[in-house]
């Protein structure tokens, strides 16, 4: 398989954040045996004891080994060629710029599965907002290719753009079967689009997963400063939440009612291509599956699942949960 053995040092933007402490144990939802395959695409080759460490404080960097392939997106596979070396790589977050137009492409490319749309016109909406929102790359790069990003996009702010309202259009037609969440999140595309936020983020599959609390740290730190620090009141207004939705990808298995028969049977319903997705899923108000059209060829692991697209909604005062199960997620790990 092919791997390489990456030492990042991590630098988070520069203002303080508080200390949070991690949670003692596990929420009794997780799932050892989801988190065991998801983490094998991550860091299956990682050493017996892995050292590396993320302070809370900025601007510090933090300093670890991380065994992992990072040549390809979520939905791509590992290739065969093997591949022997050490690849030294300081990762950084900045804010977007037009720079990163085609990573950020690159990324997005399958986030409405197969819909023709006007991806482009996403992406130059998530690089303009630089207030709120991040990429990750590998310091000094002259490719400056994207790892990794993750943003906020306020609904109603953006709703006179054509890309916004085919997300909208999309998100309404996968829940048109279930009319109690198609209401809900009629509600929530309309009338209340005021303070919803579209929480877009996209990362190649086996970035370290100490990356992930400092990214979404970063994230939702931005989102509070910008309440006090963007130029006008209409703006600062448009960044106080009260409601996320994710669009994400899980594995589900194909056939539930047969594992359900299966009294010794060790397959997991669900498997989270994205570690906080299961947490983000735990703490929703309401969820919704729909098959994908776009399906990828899945790891040996995976071979019973399908790839299923997950849409959440996640009310604001549920994130500083969020937060601490992260870092205490990957502290476990």
């Amino acid at each position: 398989m092919r791997s390489q053995l990456v030492k990042s040092n991590i630098k988070t933007p520069p203002r303080p954040k508080r200390r949070r402490q991690p949670l003692k144990s596990w929420p009794v939802t997780f799932s050892p045996f989801a988190r065991a395959l998801a983490l094998s695409r991550i860091t299956s080759l990682s050493p017996p004891n892995p050292t590396p460490t993320l302070s809370a404080k900025k601007p510090q960097p933090s300093h670890g080994s991380v065994h992992s392939d990072l040549s390809q997106p979520e939905h791509s596979e590992s290739s065969d060629e093997d591949f022997d070396g050490v690849v030294q790589a300081d990762f950084s977050f900045f804010d977007p710029k037009p720079n990163d137009f085609h990573g950020a492409k690159t990324l997005l490319q399958t986030y409405l599965d197969d819909q023709e749309w006007d991806l482009s016109a996403f992406v130059d909406l998530i690089l303009a907002q630089t207030t709120v929102g991040s990429v990750v790359k590998i310091e000094d790069d002259e490719d400056e290719g994207l790892f990794a990003l993750v943003t906020a996009l306020n609904l109603y702010r953006y709703r006179e753009h054509k890309c916004i309202a085919t997300v909208k259009d999309f998100l309404l037609h996968k829940v048109r079967q279930e009319k109690s969440v198609h209401d809900q999140l009629k509600l929530l595309l309309g009338e209340q689009a005021h303070d919803v936020g579209l929480l877009v983020s996209q990362r190649m599959v086996n970035l370290p997963p100490q990356l992930l609390p400092p990214l979404y740290d970063a994230l939702f730190d931005e989102v509070s400063w910008a309440t006090e620090d963007e130029p006008t009141e209409e703006l600062q207004n448009s960044f106080k939440f009260k409601h996320y939705i994710i669009l994400t990808k899980i594995y589900v298995l194909k056939n539930v009612e047969q594992k359900r028969k299966q009294s010794n049977g060790s397959d997991e319903a669900i498997i989270y291509i994205k570690l906080e997705d299961e947490i983000f899923h735990k703490l929703s108000s309401w969820s919704f599956c729909f098959p994908l059209q776009t399906q990828q060829l899945a790891p040996h692991e995976l071979r019973n699942y399908r790839s299923t697209g997950l849409i959440v909604a996640v009310e604001a005062d549920k994130i500083p949960t969020f937060r601490q199960e992260l870092a205490s997620l990957i502290n476990e790990t």
